[in-house]
């Protein structure tokens, strides 16, 4: 059986979770999520416990049952706490700024790059060179940093770019000229 999958899921209160024909509804204090699980495998809640059960012994219903029970404990961590990704921006001239549902930066080009920010997601600049991406569904808040990010990552000559806050670019030597 799968390690992840027979772990069960222990609901906090004030979270209320639904499971009805394959969906998954939870809600909490921060917003609402759902989920359709497969019909490889199926869920029972009872006593504020969910535990999630496959159908047979096959490799795609293994892979699914550990995957399903991470998704829906991810969901009811979204809900109570929510998710959030710090990115920072290191180069001379560059900086990010947040205007409505806009997000611009001025990375260098010869254009400033614009995002518009996904519903369901907030957006922070404490600092004209650091972003906060928050949100309640772990899946957008790693999408839309990994998609900001991918725009300029960070460099090993000079770690100019893009990258997560606490994220180490290994740096190379530049090019020696030889007497």
């Amino acid at each position: 059986m799968s390690r992840v999958g027979k772990k069960p899921i222990s609901v906090p209160s004030g979270v209320k979770l639904a499971v009805a024909n394959g969906n998954v509804t939870v809600e909490g204090p921060k917003g609402k999520l759902q989920f359709h699980m497969s019909n490889r495998v199926s869920a029972d809640f009872k006593n504020n416990v969910l535990t999630i059960a496959r159908h047979s012994d096959e490799k795609p219903d293994k892979a699914l049952h550990g995957t399903t029970r991470s998704i829906i404990s991810n969901m009811i961590k979204g809900v109570t706490d929510g998710y959030s990704k710090e990115l920072a921006i290191e180069g001379v001239g560059f900086k990010a700024a947040i205007q409505g549902k806009t997000l611009t930066m001025a990375l260098g080009f010869t254009h400033p790059v614009v995002f518009t920010i996904p519903e369901g997601l907030a957006v922070e600049a404490p600092k004209p060179t650091q972003l906060v991406i928050k949100g309640i569904d772990k899946v957008m808040v790693g999408e839309f940093a990994a998609t900001v990010r991918r725009v300029y990552q960070a460099e090993p000559y000079k770690g100019k770019g893009i990258r997560y806050l606490g994220e180490v670019v290994r740096r190379k030597a530049g090019k020696t000229v030889t007497k």
